[in-house]
């Protein structure tokens, strides 16, 4: 089974030795998604902002690889902060309405860039 690189430009370039996501097979393995505005690099403002665009980063590598919201089936969550947990909660319920994957969340000490919040995913075709 080969592996293959997803990348897009409507996402942030990484921040680091890694790529924005892998597909092997039918499984699509992402990369951590901050609230980094892709045209600039900047993190959106505040924890409603980042959420909001984390999730649109998420949407875009989706997009790239030909997948849906519908197909991820795990994600995970690091907030800054777990008082944001209720924030980032409201917004990530209305990205997935439906289609709510299992998912973790956990406060982490620090994030890259000083971001807020952080969101992982796996899709399955």
């Amino acid at each position: 089974m080969e592996k293959k690189v997803i990348n897009t430009e409507k996402a942030p370039a990484a921040v680091g030795p890694y790529v924005q996501a892998i597909q092997k097979g039918n499984v699509l393995y992402a990369s951590g998604q901050l609230g980094l505005v892709p045209e600039t690099g900047v993190l959106a403002e505040g924890i409603e902002g980042q959420t909001k665009q984390a999730l649109a980063n998420v949407q875009a590598i989706l997009d790239e690889a030909g997948y849906t919201k519908e197909d991820i089936v795990k994600t995970s969550v690091f907030l800054d902060d777990i008082n944001d947990f209720g924030t980032v909660n409201e917004i990530y319920a209305e990205f997935f309405e439906d289609a709510k994957p299992a998912r973790s969340c956990v406060e982490v000490a620090n994030l890259p860039k000083g971001g807020l919040v952080e969101i992982e995913f796996i899709a399955m075709k």
